[in-house]
């Protein structure tokens, strides 16, 4: 791979809707808070694993291993158990591909994200391409933007062509799988007056314990991730159905339409509201 210097620079092209970067680390890291963006994310890892949380489970993504995002889709990276890592990431608009691989459908499969496991010559292949394009984006030769994406096209249509793909994400630690499956409760009972202290004992662990090891890996405290997903399903009755707003905080799990109010406007910056005017704009600039 061409080696990138530190700090680890971001090389930003087409005024913003691709940018590539380099970075190797050591020691534990982990992102000090979930996070989404309007770009897919396209993350490669080069050496060591890499924890994501994304989809409400955990993901472990490992050598030689690929993983797409799509834009807006909340999520979280953590070190595994192996703490040196090496990986290159990318954020890009879609729009900028030709449009036969430009539909999100086309590669998450109505999921959230998509993980590809590549054969050695992939792995080979992919790294080559974007080693051509970190070194391009570095120098800035004449055309090179054009270059980028020319080459940013050929990677991802050797993702379309792999068949080393999967969507549960591959991990042997317990812990992960202790994660996902709490991830997955809370999705099934946000409903309820959930706590920490019945949820922990349904899996027969301190309530401690629970809180410590679901925010290591997800990136949310307990709580913060139950409002998270309360939230989501919101978002969904909001733009996707005519019920009144009163009648979807009831039924994410919100006594209060004031607290529902409130804590929906803290989470995206709109109102229940505004929210809905705005899903339904989008959906009618999209039909014409």
């Amino acid at each position: 791979m061409t080696s990138v210097t530190s700090p680890n620079p971001k090389y930003h092209i087409e005024e913003g809707r691709f940018s590539i970067q380099h970075m190797k680390r050591k020691g534990i890291t982990a992102m000090p808070r979930p996070h989404s963006h309007e770009l897919t994310e396209l993350y490669y890892l080069t050496e060591g694993e890499r924890v994501y949380f994304v989809d409400d489970r955990v993901v472990t993504v490992h050598k030689g291993e690929l993983i797409l995002i799509p834009g807006r889709e909340l999520h979280a990276t953590a070190s595994s158990e192996m703490a040196e890592f090496e990986r290159i990431l990318i954020n890009y608009d879609p729009e900028l591909l030709p449009l036969v691989l430009q539909d999100e459908a086309l590669w998450f499969q109505n999921h959230r994200y998509r993980l590809f496991r590549l054969t050695l010559r992939e792995q080979n292949e992919a790294e080559t391409l974007l080693s051509r394009i970190l070194e391009e984006a570095r120098i800035q030769r004449p055309l090179y933007e054009a270059s980028i994406v020319a080459m940013f096209t050929e990677l991802m249509i050797l993702l379309q062509r792999s068949e080393s793909t999967t969507q549960a994400g591959g991990t042997k630690h317990p812990l992960h799988h202790l994660v996902t499956d709490v991830a997955t409760y809370i999705r099934e009972h946000h409903r309820e007056a959930l706590t920490l202290e019945e949820t922990a004992g349904h899996f027969f662990i301190s309530p401690s314990y629970l809180s410590r090891v679901f925010h290591r890996l997800t990136g949310f405290h307990f709580r913060e991730y139950i409002v998270h997903i309360r939230v989501r399903e919101a978002q969904r009755l909001l733009a996707g159905t005519s019920a009144k707003i009163q009648e979807i905080a009831s039924t994410v799990g919100f006594e209060h339409l004031s607290h529902f109010n409130k804590t929906f406007k803290r989470s995206t910056g709109l109102t229940p509201l505004q929210y809905r005017k705005a899903s339904k704009s989008r959906a009618d600039s999209k039909s014409e």
